[in-house]
């Protein structure tokens, strides 16, 4: 007979390899009804792995498998699939949305789940021509909404959204089952705005408070301790750390994360020292430029660029930031002029923008900026052997050109090692890091071309505070020691303040302003509120 005071969840003894790499060693978590557990860790510490393994998801079953036990309310249970643990109670929203662009915000909270009605014609020839009842999908989906405590327009396309709203939607999708008991949360406020973030974590509480457990990871670790009851640290594999969150405090957190202390006041790239004055000359000028690229408002970006400067862009979510380097780039359809290095850059090319050496660090990594089923050699040198012809080796006076392999090898290892990135070696495909190394491996791409200009959006989102401080100080580095010229895309003000010369913020779709990094907190708030006529 099942103890009725068994806890909710019992992960027991779990570990886990990938590949001759063991990822997970004895690990040990319990939670109750109502728990909301933050569960923290640096980027390859095997956070995602554990969730990966409690959700049933067919990775875990297509490597082998893994050691341990999973016991609901005390009962030992074995999810096979994704649908055995959606039917035990548990829920997961990823880091990366599962939501279809084409669909409403109401029918993707359904679906798979969709209330159907029947007819003359299902009557006669069976179930299979029932119709869609859209009046209970309604109903369904607003009921979700109202849990979450945030409003979305449940009529929206997704492909119309902004990111926020999708998130929202993907957690309206876990809250609209009737059965939901564990709601795992995969860093859920990356992308949201600070306003949209504080409604998350209020939705949390009250998920708590009707005994639904939560799981919640993040970098934000202030998050976690303004919503969590407990704290677990993951390291290398291990848990480090099982304290209430009440007996412990960021240092703390990030101590075990790291397993060193981080001056956590300390400019995250203080390391590389203060380069000469930046050069006058401009080197990209941007005048009346618009981008269509939904959730994003881009209607009229005037800025000159400075030669060797790290500019920084920064603004609310939503005001145009992420819309500027995408128009210039070319991956949404844009209008106005763009100069580089005097000679106008046609819009709407991609291909141009690369044959001028102009690099892009997309903030969608697994969209834009990976080839996932491809190794990390391929992806660090194919853009420059594409583009620059790098990486090639010349046979019967350049008539045949093939893969310079040892010049790929040594080059995806020096970036594995210069931006310390988690793997098993150059072979190993994208689609098997963690998201944090896998935005090191976009980086590294970008390095490896070896470009007079570099956009970068939001480099570190979803990178943990050690890392982040690494991947801040190489792209300093690379500007100081290289002399190229970096703009730089972030939701992070003080981020944008550690690294950057100048900070330019939109709003409303254009440029309100530019100060020096130096500038107060203030200065910039005023900045990003304020309206451009």
């Amino acid at each position: 007979m099942t103890d009725a005071k068994a806890p909710l969840l019992e992960m027991r003894n779990i570990k886990k390899s990938f590949f001759g790499n063991q990822v997970l060693a004895d690990i040990n978590i319990t939670l109750n009804e109502g728990d909301v557990l933050g569960l923290c860790g640096e980027n390859g510490a095997g956070k995602s792995t554990l969730m990966k393994i409690l959700f049933g998801m067919d990775v875990i079953r297509d490597t082998g498998g893994f050691e341990g036990d999973i016991l609901i309310n005390g009962e030992k249970v074995t999810f096979d699939t994704p649908f055995d643990a959606l039917n035990a109670g548990i829920g997961m929203v990823h880091q990366e949305f599962s939501l279809i662009p084409g669909f409403t915000a109401a029918e993707n909270i359904v679906l798979n789940r969709e209330p159907v009605k029947k007819n003359i014609v299902s009557e006669v020839f069976g179930e299979r021509l029932n119709t869609l009842d859209y009046n209970e999908v309604t109903g369904r989906a607003e009921k979700a909404i109202s849990k979450m405590g945030f409003s979305i327009d449940k009529d929206m396309v997704i492909s119309d959204m902004p990111v926020g709203h999708m998130q929202f939607t993907e957690i309206a999708r876990e809250l609209s089952k009737d059965n939901l008991k564990l709601l795992i949360l995969d860093e859920p406020t990356a992308v949201l705005t600070e306003k949209e973030a504080e409604a998350l974590l209020e939705s949390i509480k009250r998920m708590s408070e009707k005994g639904i457990a939560v799981i919640f990871i993040t970098h934000r670790l202030q998050e976690i301790l303004t919503v969590c009851n407990k704290v677990v640290v993951m390291r290398d594999g291990l848990v480090v750390k099982d304290i209430p969150a009440k007996d412990t405090n960021i240092r703390e957190i990030t101590r075990a994360m790291v397993g060193r202390n981080v001056d956590m006041n300390a400019a995250p790239a203080d390391s590389i020292e203060n380069k000469t004055d930046v050069s006058t000359d401009i080197i990209m000028s941007i005048r009346k430029l618009w981008v269509d690229m939904p959730g994003e408002i881009v209607r009229n970006v005037n800025l000159d660029v400075k030669k060797g400067e790290i500019l920084g862009i920064g603004g609310l979510a939503g005001q145009g930031k992420l819309g500027i380097p995408n128009g210039v780039m070319g991956l949404h359809e844009a209008g106005g002029t763009v100069t580089f290095n005097g000679e106008e850059i046609p819009l709407n090319n991609p291909r141009k923008c690369l044959d001028s050496d102009i690099a892009f660090v997309s903030e969608n990594r697994r969209g834009v900026g990976l080839l996932l089923d491809e190794s990390l050699e391929w992806n660090i040198a194919f853009p420059a052997m594409q583009v620059q012809g790098k990486f090639l080796k010349n046979y019967l006076g350049g008539l045949i050109k093939w893969r310079d392999e040892d010049a790929i090898r040594k080059i995806t290892e020096k970036y594995i090692n210069e931006l310390a990135i988690k793997c098993t070696g150059p072979e190993q495909k994208a689609k098997e890091l963690s998201g944090g190394n896998q935005q090191k491996i976009c980086l590294a791409k970008a390095f490896a071309f070896e470009p007079k200009f570099l956009f970068v959006s939001e480099p570190t989102r979803g990178i943990d505070v050690g890392a982040k401080a690494l991947v801040l100080d190489a792209l300093k580095r690379f500007n100081k020691e290289s002399g190229i010229t970096i703009v730089m895309v972030s939701s992070e003000l003080e981020e944008l303040r550690s690294v950057c010369d100048r900070i330019a913020i939109v709003s409303g779709g254009r440029i309100s302003g530019i100060l020096p990094a130096s500038a107060s907190s203030e200065d910039f708030g005023m900045l990003m509120v304020s309206q451009v006529k």
